[in-house]
């Protein structure tokens, strides 16, 4: 078999149009791969809306399924629209916390004291921002704070560009 025979699986990179193609509910995550733990970061998420209740449980959900049991969530409360103190998900009641952690932010927690630390991308940040940040937040010697992640990862509006060229 020649090798122009063998199909090609196309590369898992987020389509340009990510945000038709994804509903909100539904976890876009990328969790950092190593088991050192020695970055700010554990990984990122990419909610599709600002709605806790429903972005939060697919999150859980894949969540649990490489952690174990999730408890405790942390996020900023001003970052959200409305927030419960707690959710069941999945028969599993998992507390939510308003922590000042920032709208960058959210801090996951298992068992009574292990947390993980994700990277919020913006619901309207663009799919190529959001690829970038997400691979960013996911280098295992990474030691960049998430909204400085954010800030080196968001392209400048067009009118700047311009107005900074002429």
């Amino acid at each position: 078999m020649a090798d122009s025979d063998i199909p090609r699986t196309p590369p898992l990179l987020l389509p340009d149009a990510i945000h038709e193609a994804i509903k909100p509910g539904t976890a876009l995550l990328r969790l950092e791969t190593t088991q050192s733990r020695e970055g700010l970061l554990d990984g990122a998420w990419w909610p599709r809306t600002r709605d806790i209740e429903t972005e939060l449980p697919a999150l859980i959900s894949v969540l649990t399924g490489h952690l174990g049991p999730i408890t405790r969530v942390g996020v900023d409360a001003s970052a959200w629209n409305g927030l419960p103190t707690r959710l069941v998900i999945d028969d599993q009641v998992v507390r939510l916390d308003s922590d000042p952690v920032g709208d960058d932010t959210v801090l996951i927690t298992r068992g009574h004291n292990d947390h993980f630390a994700l990277l919020v991308i913006p619901p309207d940040t663009t799919a190529g921002a959001a690829r970038e940040a997400m691979a960013r937040a996911v280098q295992a010697d990474n030691i960049t704070q998430a909204a400085q992640i954010l800030i080196a990862t968001t392209p400048e509006p067009e009118d700047s560009a311009a107005d900074a060229a002429g």
